[in-house]
């Protein structure tokens, strides 16, 4: 904590060091979503900080053409660009930054701009070029001073190189980082074509074959298959065994036999057998015309996944990761090796970058070997976990033996994205422990009127990219029903709940618990999977849901912009939902470049309305004659939506005009997002293997007697653990009046929203990236969920 707090403290001074220094930023390699986010974000903290931001186009072409390809940055260069794809400042291969003559044309370019600290966001091969021009830096300089190029003073000012790297690639394939800038994009260009796909395959009983990006890394068509309960994967890092041809068909068959209308089988381009043989998508397709004679179709995605706006979660990594890199640039000092910034959890991390470039390498080396098992742990946990859980479902089947328990599983609260799929998962997998499973209509309601039905293995068929809530749910808390609830219990022999919802869930089943010195029957394993677009759940960092709901308020707030940008001088006053917790509206601002958002947690008063005024009034004399405003729902009592639109009215009159958008339950609705699809997958499993082990440890002469507080828990994601949580230690972490936790781990985002809108602010209030290491073990062990 010091230490953190020396840090801070020294973040201060970033200021005065960032004046008379010099910056540049280049995207190298193939593009992906959010590269212009990554490009933003290090501009404007790059000036905030007081130094000269110069952008390369063209890459390392641009660096070692010069000229007009390196360009002085303002403030509004990066303008309106965090929504677009690619890379507006241009991405190009090479060949000449290969040889030593381009690197030294290169290092004579930066000199004359005084540029010593360079920024590169692309692959493992962009960022091993940028270390190899750091090494040589010297040397260059040296000889550029004795070809008579450049003075030997002006060598000695530019002494080193400084470099920090951010990793571009949609294949998520960098050792070291959770998540690689773009792969959350691709995965939603790919899940909108996959449900597109599988409405015309429904419709005509097909086979569809699907192609994916990932010549050497199965990343996309693991995830991908996971989200979309696919029958068949193949991803280089797992070949099928010998014989996988007839145990695909059978699959394929099997899958038909239980009611299915259609087949989908995933594979990354670099599919390969045992003996590291190509398996192609129309080997695939053939196979299963003979075999079956199913009508069969191959879709090969290419290019597109690399397409389209990046999602939320890509807009807010970059400027997350983009911030950290220039703050990693100006402390940097001679000794300071190159570094990475990375993922872990909701964290950023300083890498040592050759250190990852190697370890990405590895992979490739025991993949080449054929060491395969090796291969998925050096992956990630994240990864490894997913192949796990993937297997898991994919090729499990109902047991015939019944065991001694039955579950019920409810929605509680108002409806989130990506439930539908933890309750398909968890009735699988509960169905596969032996287990009989109910499902519960409209909640705790629904649990006291007895509105229960028996769920069988093909009734959630197609569950996972389904939106809303398929049991329907509801608000009300078990506290009036208690009687009914009991009696429902005990009529239909139910030996665990399984609610799935938001803070209504969680206070339900802390109602529940705390009724059990009252009611034996509740003496029972209870779990609460966090599912609400508000985030608001204590004993996890997200929900389900709440992805999805900033990636729908996102996508409104772009056309909001665009309109602004066809009428000029107008604000855009936004409401967004939460209730009073602010995550919605925070993570949304980040994501669109809002220049402010007013939520509960963050007070505010009539000064701090008055000074956006200004700054808006300030910000229209500019070449920027837009803005937009984000206003939690529940922020202030009194400062309310249609006040502030007034006010802003009033003080902006001949200046600027301003609306007002509410988005309401746009935000609860659409299909789930590949990460709130995935995320429910995973806890669903998990659930559901935490409540098998919970029934049998406290079952007793013939009947489930559960009263310890570690039997009714909330199942959380921390960082990157999953863990369980008793509700009765979260009771205290609890503003039950607000319904949200004390403490809040996206408070933390808040200055990266405030600096990126050119609003003073403490530095202090800044949480610096923690510098990591990268071993074979670190990286098998990961527990990444």
């Amino acid at each position: 904590m010091e230490a953190t707090r020396m840090h801070s403290m020294d973040l201060e001074k970033l200021k005065m060091t960032g004046a008379g220094r010099a910056m540049a930023v280049l995207t190298s390699g193939g593009d992906a979503q959010g590269m212009n986010a990554a490009v933003r974000a290090v501009t404007r903290m790059g000036i905030y900080v007081g130094a000269k931001v110069y952008l390369i186009n063209e890459g390392y072409q641009g660096l070692v053409d010069g000229g007009e390809n390196i360009k002085l940055a303002h403030w509004h260069s990066v303008t309106n660009i965090i929504q677009l794809g690619g890379t507006v400042i241009g991405s190009a291969r090479c060949k000449s930054f290969t040889t030593r003559e381009g690197r030294l044309a290169a290092a004579f370019n930066l000199v004359k701009k005084g540029i010593t600290n360079l920024c590169v966001c692309g692959g493992d091969g962009s960022l091993t070029g940028a270390n190899i021009f750091r090494s040589e830096w010297k040397g260059l300089l040296e000889e550029l001073v004795q070809k008579g190029r450049i003075t030997d003073d002006l060598a000695k000012q530019h002494t080193h190189l400084n470099i920090v790297g951010l990793v571009g690639s949609i294949d998520n394939d960098f050792c070291g980082t959770d998540m690689t800038i773009g792969a959350d994009s691709a995965l939603h260009r790919i899940m909108e074509i996959i449900d597109a796909i599988m409405t015309t395959a429904q419709s005509h009983q097909r086979t569809f074959v699907l192609e994916l990006m990932g010549r050497h890394c199965g990343y996309l068509a693991l995830v991908s298959a996971l989200a979309s309960g696919a029958d068949w994967l193949f991803i280089p890092e797992a070949p099928p065994k010998q014989g996988w041809e007839d145990r695909m068909c059978a699959r394929l068959e099997s899958s038909r036999t239980t009611g299915s209308r259609l087949n989908i089988v995933i594979m990354a381009e670099g599919a390969i057998d045992m003996n590291g043989e190509s398996i192609s998508s129309t080997y695939v397709k053939d196979l299963v015309v003979k075999r079956l004679g199913y009508d069969t179709r191959v879709t090969v995605l290419g290019h597109v996944q690399r397409g389209g706006t990046p999602s939320a979660f890509d807009r807010i990594l970059s400027c997350k990761l983009g911030v950290e890199a220039v703050i990693a640039l100006m402390e940097a000092t001679p000794d300071t090796p190159a570094c990475v910034i990375g993922l872990s959890g909701n964290h950023a991390v300083r890498l040592p970058l050759m250190e990852c470039v190697e370890m990405t390498k590895l992979v490739q080396t025991t993949m080449d070997e054929k060491k395969f098992d090796e291969t998925i742990k050096l992956r990630g946990g994240s990864f490894e976990n997913n192949w796990n859980i993937y297997k898991l479902l994919a090729f499990q089947k109902p047991n015939k033996n019944a065991s001694n328990f039955t579950l019920a599983i409810l929605n509680v609260g108002a409806p989130a994205a990506g439930m539908n799929a933890a309750v398909r998962s968890a009735v699988r997998q509960a169905i596969v422990h032996g287990h009989k499973v109910y499902a519960v209509h409209d909640g705790f309601l629904g649990l006291a009127n007895g509105a229960l039905f028996e769920m069988k293995w093909g009734m959630v068929a197609g569950w996972t990219g389904q939106g809303s809530s398929l049991l329907g749910t509801k608000r009300t808390l078990p506290g009036k029903n208690m009687e009914k609830i009991v009696e429902t219990i005990t009529k239909y022999n139910i030996s665990a709940l399984l609610v799935i919802g938001g803070f209504e869930g969680y206070n339900g089943v802390l109602q529940l618990f705390e009724a059990r010195s009252h009611y034996d029957e509740l003496c029972i394993p209870m779990c609460v999977i966090p599912a609400t677009i508000s985030n608001n759940v204590p004993g996890t960092d997200f929900s389900i849901g709440a992805d999805t709901a900033v990636n729908s308020a996102m996508e409104g707030c772009d056309k909001i912009k665009q309109s602004a940008s066809g009428t000029k001088r107008r604000v855009f006053v936004v409401e967004t939902m939460g209730g009073y917790c602010g995550y919605l509206a925070t993570c949304t601002g980040i994501a669109v470049g809002a220049d402010a958002a007013y939520i509960y947690e963050e007070p505010f008063n009539i000064h701090d309305l008055k000074t956006n005024v200004e700054h808006l009034a300030e910000k229209m004399k500019k070449d920027i004659q837009r803005g937009l405003v984000l206003r939690n729902e529940n922020c202030h009592e009194n400062y309310t939506t249609d006040f502030i639109h007034r006010l802003y009215s009033a003080e902006g009159k001949g200046i600027f005009d301003s609306r007002v958008n509410v988005l309401g339950h746009l935000q609860q609705g659409g299909a789930p997002s590949p990460f709130d699809r995935n995320f429910g997958t995973k806890m669903g499993v998990r659930a559901i293997q935490w409540l098998s082990e919970k029934l049998t440890e406290n079952y007793r002469q013939g009947r489930v007697f559960a009263n310890s507080a570690d039997t009714a828990c909330v199942l959380g994601l921390k960082r990157k653990v999953v863990s369980f949580t008793p509700v009765s230690e979260l009771k205290d972490a609890t503003d039950f009046e607000h319904r949200m936790p004390k403490v809040q781990w996206w408070m933390n985002l808040r200055p990266l929203l405030k600096m990126l809108a050119k609003y003073q602010t403490s530095f202090c209030e800044y949480v610096p990236g923690e510098i990591e290491h990268v071993t074979r073990r670190s990286i098998s062990i990961d527990s990444g969920f």
